[in-house]
């Protein structure tokens, strides 16, 4: 991951330019298909979905109700368009937004699962940690999502 080359751009004439190296794109390819293999009841799916209503477990259950497959499904939505332009070059808004939604759904999961806090310091912890390649793939991630906000960001007054 070089500084000084950004890995998502906004274009000139619209759009986004996604400027990832074939050996990122190969580590992004698998993670999709294991985020639609993390099962409703994982525990590390609740940053994905907080409760609404934490102290009301009947308003709890009928906001899921409600709501819950909808945002399931924009989730799914996403993941698909994430996973079809993962070669891609290009990129449009709502495409851009995908990435954003999904990169950030999977460096949550990560992130849950590898007990990350913000007063974690990754320095100290030495290389041959069984943690240590889940925590370079999500600071990678945070490095991505950083780059997909920024850009997205671009040009807004």
């Amino acid at each position: 991951m070089s500084p000084l080359r950004r890995r998502v751009q906004r274009a000139r004439g619209g759009g986004y330019r996604l400027r990832l190296p074939a050996q990122e794109r190969d580590a992004l390819r698998p993670l999709g298909a294991q985020l639609r293999g993390v099962s409703p009841s994982d525990p590390s799916m609740r940053r994905l979905t907080p409760p609404a209503y934490e102290s009301d477990p009947l308003m709890e259950a009928d906001y899921r109700e409600m709501v819950g497959s909808e945002l399931t499904a924009e989730r799914e939505r996403a993941l698909d368009t994430f996973e079809t332009t993962l070669d891609a070059d290009r990129l449009d808004e709502e495409q851009m937004t995908a990435w954003l939604v999904t990169i950030n759904d999977l460096r949550l999961i990560l992130g849950t699962r590898l007990d990350v806090t913000e007063d974690m310091d990754v320095s100290a912890i030495g290389p041959d940690d069984p943690r240590m390649p889940g925590l370079t793939l999500y600071g990678y991630l945070s490095y991505l999502l950083e780059e997909i906000v920024d850009a997205l960001g671009a040009g807004i007054p």
